[in-house]
This record gives C-alpha cells, sequence and structure tokens, in this order.
C-alpha cells in the first residue's frame, strides 16, 4: 500500500516511468497533509492562555473541528491507494480483447464503467478537500498564532489537493460517452471548485493579515 511507504520511496515511486501512482494519490496526499497541519495547529492552541480566553462557542467549535479533521485524514489517506487502484483497473479495461464485435461492445462497456470509478474516486477526495477548506477557518482566526503559517499552508495544500483531484476528474469526463452523467458531474466539479477558491482565499486574506 503506498500509504504504508516512507515519504522517500513514495516519492521515488511517483518520480518513476510507471503511470500510477500520479497526481490523484498526490492530491489526496496533499489534502490529507493540509489536514494533517491544520490539525497540529488546533493541538498547538486548545489549552493554552489565548485559547481559555476564547468563548464557549468558540472553543467548541474549535473542539468540534479538531475532531472532524481527524476523520478527513484518515479517508483522504485511503483515497491514496484507491486512486491508483481505480486507474489500474481502467488500465485492465482496456487490455481486454477487441477481435469480435461482442468482444469491442464488452471491452467499451468496462472501459466506461471503470472511467466512472476512477473519475469518482478524485471527485470524493476533491470533496474531502473542501471540507477541510471548510473546517480551516477558526484556527486562521483563533489558532495559535506562532503557527498561523501552517494555517496558511495547510489551507494551500487542501485546496491543492482539491483542485489537482478535480484534475482527474476533467480529463476522464472526456473519455465518456453518457452525455446525462457528464452534466452532472460537470456541475459537481464547478460547484466545488468555486466554493474551493473563495474559501482558499477568505482563509490566505486572513493569514496575511496576521502576517502584517
Amino acid at each position: 500500500m503506498l500509504i504504508e511507504k516512507t515519504v522517500k520511496d513514495f516519492v521515488s515511486q511517483v518520480a518513476s516511468n510507471e503511470p500510477a501512482p500520479g497526481g490523484g494519490s498526490v492530491s489526496a496526499l496533499a489534502g490529507s497533509l493540509g489536514a494533517g497541519l491544520t490539525s497540529m495547529v488546533g493541538n498547538l492552541t486548545v489549552g493554552r492562555k489565548a485559547y481559555e480566553k476564547l468563548d464557549d462557542s468558540q472553543k467548541k467549535t474549535i473542539n468540534e473541528n479538531l475532531e472532524k479533521l481527524q476523520g478527513l485524514i484518515e479517508r483522504l489517506n485511503v483515497i491514496i491507494d484507491e486512486d491508483t487502484t481505480s486507474f489500474n483497473k481502467v488500465m485492465e479495461a482496456m487490455k481486454l480483447p477487441k477481435e469480435t464485435e461482442e468482444e469491442k461492445s464488452i471491452r467499451r462497456k468496462a472501459i466506461e464503467d471503470a472511467t466512472k470509478l476512477a473519475l469518482e474516486v478524485p471527485l470524493n477526495c476533491a470533496k474531502e478537500c473542501l471540507a477541510v477548506l471548510r473546517l480551516q477557518k477558526p484556527f486562521a482566526q483563533y489558532g495559535n498564532q506562532n503557527a498561523i503559517t501552517d494555517v496558511g499552508v495547510g489551507s494551500l495544500l487542501a485546496y491543492s489537493g482539491l483542485e489537482g483531484a478535480l484534475f482527474n476528474v476533467k480529463i476522464n469526463l472526456l473519455g465518456i460517452k453518457d452525455e446525462e452523467y457528464v452534466n452532472k458531474i460537470q456541475a459537481e466539479v464547478d460547484s466545488i471548485l468555486k466554493e474551493g477558491k473563495e474559501l482558499k482565499e477568505e482563509l490566505l486574506e486572513i493569514v496575511y493579515g496576521k502576517l502584517s
């Protein structure tokens, strides 16, 4: 499993001449790291003097978001391997025989089904990265100010994971003939990308404001 590799080995495998792991798995890792950095800021915040001065609702939000981030880290870690597995299924479908018309029909359906799976994994990754971005604001506002840049890096990573995953969604859409399905997914992509950009810009504005 990719998630079990050392950082050095993971990077080496990404850098190899194998097509997977590729941008999808790396995007999931970016999202997980973004959530991890934000979680670190939360852990450096809870129990400190500045934290104790917050009102109960602010503390509650930080604590709840911290717990949710842990779940997102775990889910994104799973997607690192799921993305590569789904890509490999597309490759397997493309190797099916295509001598007869029946074989060609079976192969076309197998490729389309595998492509939809390969699309839905990064789409789920993008949704999880968006969830990370939605949770980061309280840490930018009230988190340990010595770690404010980590909130910024975490935001950038979560957004990179989101947009990177959507690249994979869009390229897989090109291979799908089902127009209704394509239109539905494209609408989701547009919505996720729009909200993700807005959240990232809002978070970076807060971070830069704290640094000036």
